[in-house]
């Protein structure tokens, strides 16, 4: 990688070809279902070992952006939807509130409809991140070599994560998990800072950054009060509020509440 982001991304060291029992049990198993036996190697990426310089280091994988799914993901869904008994279950195990009162008489809910659901119930739709670290410093200069980055401006970045390591004596941030980061199409530009609609392509990646440096800016400004002041309990919830919550586009709403009358 040639980007200036190349410092904040583990370094690739090639491919492996594994041959440890756990793959030889699996490709026996797999091979027994074949018609012809076919010879095939199992290949993975290799990458820098990121946790080589710390001493019992804690880590922390965060979710950056306003959504985890592609936008190709959602149209197939919507393709031919069909009503999810078991993503029903799950969504009332969480939310009993949550289903339609046609969604509770059917007992059923569609894949598009449980996607977009499932982000809304965690800080990803609004705040673009969903756990809370000390970090300042290095978001800092992720987001300015972020602004920078050829490969950002060119790419829609989905699902992708920040790997927060620490212990003792240093810290550090990596960009991981490019498994959903795929090129814009032709003509289309995106800023990752702007609110999601179906078809423009915004990953609200830059909500992310942006909101993870602000909260953690004001909860260590509340961890260090004058000597004169008594130490107060961040309200994170009070900095949710100042956040406006993502509207959900008109097309995916109507879209999940004419597809509730779906068969199985």
């Amino acid at each position: 990688m040639k980007d200036v982001l190349r410092p904040y991304v583990p370094e690739y060291k090639g491919q492996v070809t594994s041959d440890d029992g756990e793959c030889e049990e699996f490709l026996h198993c797999f091979l027994r279902k074949l018609t012809k036996c076919v010879y095939f190697e199992i290949v993975y990426l290799q990458l820098q070992d990121l946790l080589s310089d710390f001493y019992q280091p804690c880590v922390m994988d965060c979710k950056i952006g306003v959504r985890t799914y592609l936008e190709e993901e959602l149209s197939k869904a919507k393709e031919k939807p069909k009503l999810r008994k078991d993503m029903y279950e799950k969504m009332i195990q969480i939310d009993p509130n949550a289903p339609t009162e046609d969604e509770n008489r059917v007992k059923g809910v569609t894949k598009p409809r449980y996607m977009v659901w499932r982000e809304t119930i965690s800080s990803t739709a609004t705040l673009g991140f969903r756990i809370e670290q000390k970090y300042i410093q290095r978001l800092k200069a992720v987001r300015a070599t972020l602004e920078c980055s050829e490969f950002f401006k060119s790419h829609e970045v989905i699902g992708s994560s920040l790997l927060f390591v620490h212990d003792r004596t240093q810290a550090s941030i990596w960009l991981i998990d490019f498994a959903k980061t795929i090129a814009l199409p032709a003509n289309v530009t995106i800023d990752h800072n702007s609110k999601w609609k179906v078809g423009n392509h915004e990953d609200g990646y830059l909500i992310g950054i942006n909101n993870l440096i602000d909260i953690f800016t004001e909860l260590q400004g509340q961890q260090t009060p004058p000597a004169s002041e008594s130490p107060q309990t961040p309200s994170v919830m009070s900095l949710v509020d100042r956040i406006p919550v993502l509207s959900l586009s008109p097309e995916i709403v109507n879209s999940n509440n004419n597809n509730n009358n779906d068969t199985l």
